[in-house]
């Protein structure tokens, strides 16, 4: 092992990440038996000794997402029945970010139920990535280190494409904060698409507030789902001039009809990060997969030997 006592898992949804990040730090992904009674439920039983360990367990709320919770929380209760010292919990998507506040009557909160559950099956503290509301950090009453993918978008613009005609476009008010720290870093200014939400899956485009016309556009987002904010972002771009468009952001969820819409819509480029996992029938020729495995690796050294995570950003 690189580190005395540092053990790393991964439940199912998260195992070719975990995979990649254990033999960067030079040692073996821990052994699970993730298993099913005859009535459904599920069973897992860790197969290395964790006794006084620092461990570290894998897993993105990916589609089936509730399925993926139930199987973290209760690798977590192993852990520490299993007398594990330090557990946390690597979320690199953590899904209910979205579920940061009450927008309806009656509704649950529910990503900071989420964050209770995390707790009380276990988890010492939580690494993720890029949440969807800045928030959401305040809704965990355990440590919670917050890395970003950023620096690592901003990277693959630099070095591809002329930056002297490219504008980044947040895609509503909500995201502005998020596409100007990217603008910020790549140094280029800043266009806001306002628009109306009509429910979870369909949005009502209005008109771009900045300058685009015959300008290189980038819009950047934490997450493509469905794609339906996307393509219609990009009709109203090219309807307002822009020359080109790409799309960049942190988790490629990419579920129901979005390889589809995608395949089809005017985008020169996707970028999207490997927090979630895609299959090969959704890489499509104009999408690019960004590795944030070095980044949760050092994070995770940084974590065990009681380093400062935020020094990685500086």
């Amino acid at each position: 092992m690189i580190k005395h006592g540092l053990q790393i898992f991964a439940c199912s949804a998260s195992r070719d990440l975990a995979c990649d990040i254990s033999q960067r730090l030079g040692m073996r992904l821990g052994q699970l038996d993730i298993s099913r009674f005859s009535n459904d439920n599920l069973r897992v039983q860790i197969q290395d000794n964790v006794r006084e360990r620092d461990v570290f367990v894998f897993q993105s709320f990916t589609e089936p997402v509730s399925e993926h919770i139930m199987e973290l929380l209760i690798t977590l209760d192993a852990l520490r029945s299993a007398s594990a010292q330090r557990i946390t919990a690597v979320i690199p998507y953590y899904s209910y970010a979205r579920s940061d506040k009450k927008d309806a009557p009656r509704i649950s909160i529910t990503g900071r139920l989420i964050a209770d559950l995390l707790h009380t099956a276990g988890a010492d503290r939580v690494l993720t990535m890029d949440l969807h509301a800045d928030q959401v950090h305040g809704f965990f009453s355990v440590p919670v280190d917050h890395l970003t993918a950023v620096t690592l978008i901003v990277e693959h613009f630099r070095n591809r494409y002329d930056l002297s005609n490219m504008v980044a476009v947040a895609t509503d008010a909500g995201g502005a904060k998020r596409a100007g720290r990217f603008s910020e870093k790549l140094g280029i200014p800043m266009a806001i698409i306002d628009k109306r939400r009509v429910s979870d899956t369909t949005v009502k485009q209005g008109y771009v507030v900045g300058e685009v016309a015959g300008r290189d556009v980038v819009i950047f987002e934490d997450e493509i789902a469905t794609g339906g904010t996307l393509v219609s972002s990009v009709d109203t771009l090219k309807a307002a001039g822009a020359k080109s468009v790409h799309a960049a952001a942190t988790h490629g969820v990419l579920c129901g009809p979005a390889i589809e819409r995608l395949r089809n819509a005017a985008l020169d480029s996707i970028v999207v990060t490997n927090t979630v996992n895609l299959p090969a029938e959704k890489r499509l020729d104009k999408l690019t997969v960004l590795n944030v495995a070095p980044l949760f690796a050092a994070a995770i050294e940084r974590i065990h030997s009681g380093q400062s995570v935020g020094a990685l950003f500086e």
